[in-house]
């Protein structure tokens, strides 16, 4: 066992205000991060559950948030022209307005809501997979709505309560669970009671299409060969694909870039600090270790070396400490509905930058084996 580990393990307690500050900076940035994340995975949930393996999309798309003015519907049999395809379905969302009919003591609520049309048949390419048997036959009865449980309050309603949508009357049939939103609620109708809203799209234009293929792991290149045949008509994607690109997307937003930005540098501050004002001093508190070193013959060079492992191993202390507190955020946020998601590409550079905080914290606290002077052993 090195030097620097056997000190850290021995004298954890001189050591922990650092851990700790690292692990609240990754928390805080991973929080932010991880509830626009799982924003957006809130709003790609349909997509995310949906038994399609790849989606068509405007050729300048770049998300399923960006679908512009949509794509002609002539495309959909020439989708079916690969062997591979099986099935072409567009997926219809629209938005509409949405009141309840308040009782005693229930506050008044009118707000948009996101529309999503789904056929309420078992294995059908536009229900979401996690629909049950239940959910299904709920659906099928006339002027029926299915909501996210999380949903229900801002909705003002329960499940049996009727509510108005575009003025006309409908009935909360059931509820699902894992589409929970901040902004507009998510609602579930079948395409009959969308046309008796006269909500259903069937014009010559649509949004996005979502295309079940008979081996759904062939499905990135099923798209690849969709690509070529469109001829620059539309754009495919394999299902996981699109959702990377959707969360992606949600970053290039600049408020959200600016709000995420603002708590890098607030947290990575907040690390180098309190991490640097603890090592410097617990090596202070360590400095006659360090001259009876000197004593005995250790370079200075050798000195900084146990330094900056000292400090690398609070960097990855840290870490540890960083996913487990936001393993446990994620737990909490999960029991209240509240969406959290941490992609691979949001965590390994915040694991990168708590690391570097650690060295750089290490670094500025090199000077302080300067007074690891030898000759003061003798006083």
């Amino acid at each position: 066992m090195s030097l620097a580990l056997s000190t850290l393990l021995y004298e954890w307690r001189r050591y922990l205000a650092a851990v700790i500050a690292l692990a609240v900076a990754g928390l805080l940035v991973l929080a932010m991060t991880g509830m626009f994340m799982g924003m957006s995975k809130s709003w790609t949930a349909t997509v995310d559950r949906s038994p399609a393996d790849v989606m068509v999309l405007p050729p300048e798309s770049d998300s399923v948030f960006d679908t512009g003015a949509g794509q002609p519907r002539r495309i959909i049999p020439e989708i079916y022209e690969h062997p591979s395809v099986v099935e072409v379905q567009p997926l219809n969302i629209g938005f509409v307005s949405w009141s309840n009919f308040p009782t005693d003591g229930q506050p008044a609520k009118d707000s948009g809501v996101q529309l999503v049309i789904v056929d309420p048949i078992k294995g059908a390419v536009t229900l979401p997979s996690d629909f049950t048997d239940a959910l299904i036959e709920d659906l099928q009865e006339p002027f029926a709505v299915i909501v996210d449980r999380s949903s229900l309050g801002k909705l003002g309603v329960q499940v049996g309560d009727k509510a108005k949508m575009n003025g006309y009357s409908v009935r909360v049939r059931g509820v699902t669970s894992g589409y929970p939103t901040m902004f507009n609620a998510i609602t579930f109708v079948s395409p009959q009671t969308a046309k008796l809203l006269h909500q259903y799209n069937d014009g010559p234009r649509v949004g996005a299409l979502v295309v079940k293929i008979k081996d759904p792991t062939q499905s990135r290149r099923v798209a690849a060969e969709l690509n070529v045949m469109g001829h620059g008509q539309y754009k495919a994607w394999s299902r996981e694909e699109l959702s990377s690109a959707s969360q992606k997307s949600m970053l290039k937003e600049g408020g959200i870039v600016v709000i995420i930005g603002f708590a890098v540098v607030i947290g990575s501050f907040i690390g180098i600090v309190i991490t640097w004002q603890t090592l410097q001093g617990a090596l202070l508190a360590n400095i006659k270790e360090f001259a009876s070193l000197r004593a005995l013959g250790v370079s200075m060079n050798s000195l900084r070396l146990v330094v900056m492992e000292l400090s690398a191993w609070v960097g990855l202390a840290g870490l540890v400490l960083t996913a487990l507190s936001t393993a446990a955020v994620w737990s909490i946020a999960k029991a209240f509905g509240v969406p959290l998601d941490f992609p691979i590409f949001i965590d390994i550079p915040v694991a990168v930058t708590l690391l570097l905080v650690a060295l750089l914290s290490g670094v500025l606290s090199l000077r302080v084996l300067k007074k690891s002077q030898p000759a003061d052993l003798l006083r």
